[in-house]
């Protein structure tokens, strides 16, 4: 990218290898005891978290990382369903250390942070949800949302080699540090990107269905869900729904609050990045810091 990767806004590349031989791509800055692991939401990849992960690698460790198929990690075989994708972040973080960690997810990253939370939770201080995927929302098993999470699948990777998808979708990029908008442009809409967002797409529907059924145990774990009640366009009917599907999620667990992003839809890791640093620095103690 012609730039020095010892002066990226996101820090250092690295990578681990999975114990089925997949090479994960992750980037670390910052220093500390703690380290705050970030999860991008569905076809996403590390460089979505431009605004918040460098403001919060001034107080502590932060890492970012890349699902296999996306940004810089080798792709998957197998079927991109919750579990793999939890799995995989599980082993990012045996890789890292023994923790304590604070996992932040947007959108499809907040099930798989759960996810990965409660299958050790001996290292997970707390979660930081942002607009998460809910299973309480209702009008996600609408006929019109099926047919529409089928449409994509077909559709993405076609988007992606016209070029369609990069005109579309690098709008909310240009606010990034220049160091993470280049690497958003050159990885986030390549036709591989495009497959994998359509694969991990594919199994969304059934695996919020197996969470109402059996949610991630996450104990006594500090959580914090950050919702944007702004409804764009076409909105009006999905935003108060999934507001109201993450209350709920909040009244079920026992040591959980509900954070208001008053100015932002679903993209509020664009919209208010200073709001997601704030909680993040709150849960983590860091002193003098935090938006109390």
């Amino acid at each position: 990218m012609g730039h020095n990767p010892k002066l990226h806004s996101l820090g250092t590349s690295s990578f681990i290898t999975t114990k089925d031989g997949r090479r994960l791509h992750y980037m670390s800055k910052g220093s500390g005891d703690l380290t705050v692991v970030f999860e991008s939401g569905m076809g996403a990849s590390r460089s979505n978290w431009g605004l918040v992960a460098p403001l919060v690698a001034e107080h502590c460790r932060t890492v970012v990382y890349d699902r296999s198929g996306l940004g810089r990690s080798d792709a998957d075989s197998e079927d991109r369903i919750l579990r793999r994708l939890a799995d995989d972040l599980g082993e990012l973080l045996s890789a890292l250390g023994p923790g304590p960690y604070i996992l932040v997810g947007h959108s499809w990253g907040g099930p798989v942070a759960r996810t990965a939370a409660a299958a050790d939770l001996s290292r997970i201080k707390g979660l930081v949800l942002v607009d998460p995927s809910d299973e309480h929302c209702g009008l996600y098993f609408s006929r019109l949302t099926k047919i529409s999470f089928a449409l994509n699948g077909l559709l993405l990777p076609f988007m992606a080699r016209i070029g369609l998808l990069r005109r579309m979708g690098s709008v909310l990029g240009e606010t990034l540090p220049e160091d993470v908008k280049q690497d958003h442009l050159f990885e986030d809409f390549t036709v591989q990107a495009a497959r994998t967002a359509a694969a991990e797409a594919k199994a969304f529907l059934d695996d919020l269905s197996s969470l109402q059924v059996a949610p991630p145990r996450l104990g006594n774990a500090e959580v914090s869900i950050i919702s944007g009640t702004r409804a764009g366009k076409g909105e009006r009917k999905i935003r108060p729904a999934i507001v109201e599907a993450h209350h709920r999620t909040v009244s079920k667990l026992p040591n959980a609050r509900w954070i208001e992003a008053a100015e932002s839809g679903h993209m509020v890791i664009y919209t208010e990045p200073q709001l997601i640093v704030d909680e993040i620095l709150r849960m983590g103690n860091v002193a003098g810091l935090g938006a109390e």
